[in-house]
């Protein structure tokens, strides 16, 4: 039951007599329009004014675009509408996460991995400044997850690490710098993902803790949050069997859903077992482990009665708006739980001042001084794994010759940051007087491939780096190394006898295929800072402070040989 006299509304009788009012003085159309958090409009394909008119929805998620463009089409969206308007992004790893000429601060690992919640809670700051300034009052961050499976291949750098109470002073500080700015954190992705291996893009994940585990780990850190008023929840197209089975004994495995469409995870253990009384969205739905469920027809409604408020991004907008149209004429679903949604809805942008909210009229950015911060997070998070053979420091007396393979940068797929770190790399090694050599993956040697020995190699080059820029990405189904396939041609056969280095600037659990190797290094972020950062301590001008937020051995003892 909605009670919008406690947290973390904490309204006056008279605040809540006035939305009441609001909510029964809006057509039907009005109502479900404000259910719906749809995709930023681009005023190149389509008259924003228009389609807020004639949609009407409770917010808008952007991707980033430049600077003025952003302002100028969330400002076009806010005034055509009739209510505020929610306008989020994924602020996950800084300002870069709405605007293109935003910071990239860190990932949430590279800040987890500085040990300090000073760096999280400027990772929020600066986002949430940036963001604030082109009208962007929410954020789709911090996410809570657990990285508990090495394997997820989503998970991973986009999360705090592996430590539960890490997390959660992680989050709770990059809350605070969003909170300064104004902006609406939402915490993902309940019931938490990270036990799983895949990805919830792609089907429906399943989060396999028991019931007791799972309130100690995942539940603890909702709970915590929830205590701290937070006010928004991101649900996941994630199952939590034993907890379904816990509420529901009689359940039956075909019964089972994902938290996105289960009445047990909502209504049952996030509001009546945990307290939640706020807003909750969910994922994305136009992902394939939503849309597993049930018929769309049949799964959109089902999704705003199982307790969720929200639903995030459309298929086809005008049939998803029918789909909950005819559930309310149908009486599948009823206008009492619509109302009470909308309700919770609007009592949020209540409380977190949207409707006498102001976008900044003209945009300052900050770049230089947000650069420096992400100089001193990148300095602090940069991880020697091992040096087992104390191949550091790289000098140019040492190791005049540098053959450097790069592996991954590429722009494919979802949540992609940085895009290439081989020119960095190498321009700034050169600058340094190292001679380097980048591998040519479309131009093999066949007779190195086949025939080349220790001898020859050595007459080439003092020493192999490798750069692994494989990042987490959307809709993908490994994070994994992953060599020419021809001969495992790219690989490092002869690392025990040439002097071999490994830096990952994304996926920190590269050990796991290559666990031999001597010298291993994780930045966590392909970024210019933590590229300046790693290469000022692999030639030893700049000590290692980074610990590990995860186990970069991956359970494998052969990885600390």
């Amino acid at each position: 039951m909605l009670d919008l006299t406690k947290k973390p509304y904490n309204l006056t009788k008279e605040q809540i007599q006035q939305l009441h009012e609001q909510v029964q003085s809006m057509s039907l159309d009005d109502k479900i329009g404000q259910l719906f958090f749809v995709i930023g409009q681009d005023e190149e394909q389509v008259d924003i004014k228009e389609f807020i008119q004639t949609y009407r929805p409770g917010g808008m998620m952007y991707r980033p675009a430049p600077a003025e463009k952003i302002k100028r089409q969330l400002t076009a969206a806010q005034d055509a509408s009739d209510v505020p308007l929610f306008f989020s992004a994924n602020l996950e790893s800084g300002g870069n996460g709405i605007i293109t000429e935003g910071t990239w601060f860190g990932m949430p690992l590279q800040i987890a991995a500085t040990d300090d919640p000073k760096q999280a809670y400027e990772l929020g700051n600066v986002a949430g400044y940036e963001a604030a300034q082109v009208g962007c009052n929410m954020s789709f961050s911090p996410i809570v997850d657990i990285d508990k499976n090495f394997r997820n291949p989503i998970t991973n750098t986009r999360t705090f690490g592996s430590d539960q109470e890490r997390v959660i002073q992680m989050a709770a500080a990059q809350i605070n710098g969003l909170q300064e700015n104004g902006i609406l954190p939402v915490i993902k992705h309940f019931p938490g993902d990270g036990v799983d291996e895949r990805d919830q893009h792609l089907l429906s994940t399943v989060n396999s803790l028991p019931a007791d585990e799972w309130m100690a780990s995942y539940g603890k850190i909702y709970q915590t949050f929830i205590e701290q008023e937070v006010s928004s929840i991101m649900i996941g197209h994630i199952m939590l069997p034993a907890w379904e089975r816990k509420i529901s004994p009689e359940i039956t495995d075909a019964d089972l859903r994902p938290a996105s469409a289960s009445k047990h995870l909502i209504d049952g253990l996030l509001r009546d077992k945990l307290g939640f009384n706020g807003l909750a969205i969910t994922d994305a739905t136009p992902m394939i482990g939503y849309n597993a469920i049930l018929p769309r027809e049949e799964l959109l409604p089902a999704t705003i009665n199982a307790g969720i408020d929200m639903i995030l991004f459309n298929k086809n907008i005008n049939e998803d708006y029918a789909f909950i149209k005819k559930a309310i004429e149908n009486g599948t679903l009823s206008i009492e739980r619509v109302e009470e949604a909308v309700l919770r809805i609007l009592a949020t942008k209540l409380t977190h001042g949207l409707f006498e909210a102001i976008t900044p009229e003209t945009l300052e950015l900050k770049q230089a001084a947000h650069a420096e911060k992400a100089e001193a997070a990148a300095k602090k998070s940069v991880t020697l794994v091992k040096d087992r053979d104390q191949l550091l420091p790289l000098t140019v007396e040492r190791y005049p010759r540098i053959r450097m393979v790069v592996l991954g940068d590429s722009d494919d797929g979802g949540f992609k940051e940085g895009g290439k770190v081989s020119d960095l790399f190498q321009k700034q090694l050169e600058a340094l007087g190292f001679d380097v050599s980048l591998y040519d993956r479309q131009r093999l040697d066949f007779h190195e491939i086949f025939e080349e020995g220790v001898a020859e190699m050595n007459e080439k080059f003092d020493l192999a780096l490798y750069i692994a820029n494989i990042e987490t990405a959307s809709n993908q189904t490994t994070t994994r190394l992953d060599w020419i396939h021809l001969m495992a041609a790219d690989a490092p056969w002869f690392m025990k006898s040439i002097p071999t280095v490994f830096v990952s600037t994304a996926n920190p659990y590269h050990l796991f295929d290559i666990p031999t190797v001597s010298t291993y290094i994780n930045t966590y972020t392909g970024n210019k800072e933590s590229i300046e950062a790693v290469i000022r301590k692999m030639t030893g001008t700049e000590v290692f402070e980074g610990i590990n937020p995860v186990d970069p051995f991956c359970g494998d003892f052969t990885a600390k040989l």
